[in-house]
């Protein structure tokens, strides 16, 4: 994949309040950006991406070239909206900051949100892209909000020169029910050089699915990690956590139901082995020894020869009297 240092420039100047992109112009920025630093990051783990604002007092650069995308979401929450754009200049420091990237392997690309009027003449903006194409840094302009004719023409005049090899692609998104990062998902910026017509179609119909660029139904939970990460993250922890319960819920079922059924234990004799069987004798003439009719008859026999020995002692007492 081609490795890339990407700066995205953000528009926070006061037209970005307004709310005709869903839920706002500076709102659906926001997720652009986050969703362009993960798509880079995933085309490649060694591009670098960083984030620059271009409104208020004059262009500032929030976050330099990094991998981290904690950095990037800092940044977008230290920006304030206020003031008007500054596109000359804005582009003219995020080439500077590609100047100084680390790795000079990386190829050099701007990505510029536009959504305010454009203070600049034409004139000035067709030298500044021709100095961008000669430094071979790579412009891809994302116009919404004000797009006034006048505002695309300079656009169009400034795209048409910056082009190169690396490819410099103009987005024009017109107001709609779709997030701006679906958009921005089905263009050329993402897709690749040569990849408008398919990856536009494909990203229509992710679009009217509600998912961005796929519909989602190839991802966990039907949500795509990249274009929305604290939401796969919450729905991820969400099922570990049921799941645990449930768990939790069957070993207690399990235990209550071994409290209430007690196993049967076999009885042991003195010695700790199991309890014998009691062997049964048998006399002849086939009663058990021991049975009740064999102490009936022993009794008898008792009673016999006591009376017998009564007998001879009267008889013995008699004979000396």
């Amino acid at each position: 994949m081609v490795l890339e240092a990407t700066m995205i420039v953000v528009d926070n100047s006061e037209s970005s309040r307004n709310g005709d992109y869903v839920p706002s112009r500076w709102e659906a920025q926001c997720d652009a950006a986050n969703l362009v630093f993960h798509s880079k990051s995933q085309a490649n783990p060694e591009s670098s991406v960083g984030l620059m604002s271009m409104g208020g007092s004059g262009p500032e650069v929030l976050t330099t070239l990094t991998t981290n995308p904690g950095k990037i979401l800092d940044g977008l929450h230290r920006t304030r909206v206020k003031g008007d754009s500054h596109f000359y200049t804005g582009i003219m420091i995020a080439s500077l900051a590609l100047k100084h990237r680390q790795n000079k392997s990386q190829r050099q690309r701007v990505i510029v949100f536009v959504c305010s009027p454009i203070e600049d003449s034409k004139d000035k903006l067709v030298k500044l892209a021709k100095r961008m194409k000669k430094n071979n840094t790579s412009i891809d302009l994302v116009a919404f909000g004000d797009l006034t004719d006048e505002n695309l023409e300079k656009l169009r005049a400034f795209n048409e020169v910056v082009k190169g090899g690396d490819g410099s692609h103009l987005e024009i998104v017109p107001p709609g029910p779709n997030l701006l990062s679906d958009s921005i998902v089905a263009s050329p910026i993402l897709a690749g050089e040569g990849g408008g017509a398919g990856a536009g179609g494909a990203g229509a119909e992710g679009g009217a699915a509600g998912g961005g660029g796929g519909g989602g139904e190839n991802f966990e939970f039907g949500v795509d990690p990249s274009l929305d990460p604290e939401l796969a993250l919450v729905l991820r922890m969400s099922m570990e956590e049921e799941r645990e319960r449930q768990a939790r819920d069957d070993r207690q079922k399990a235990e209550a139901d071994g409290k209430t059924a007690l196993e049967s234990v076999p009885e042991e004799s003195k010695e700790g082995g199991e309890s014998s069987k009691t062997d049964v004798q048998v006399d002849g003439n086939g009663e058990p020894v021991g049975s009740a009719s064999q102490q009936t008859g022993l009794e008898t026999e008792v009673r016999r020869e006591e009376d017998k020995k009564n007998e001879q002692e009267d008889k013995d007492r008699m004979d000396t009297q």
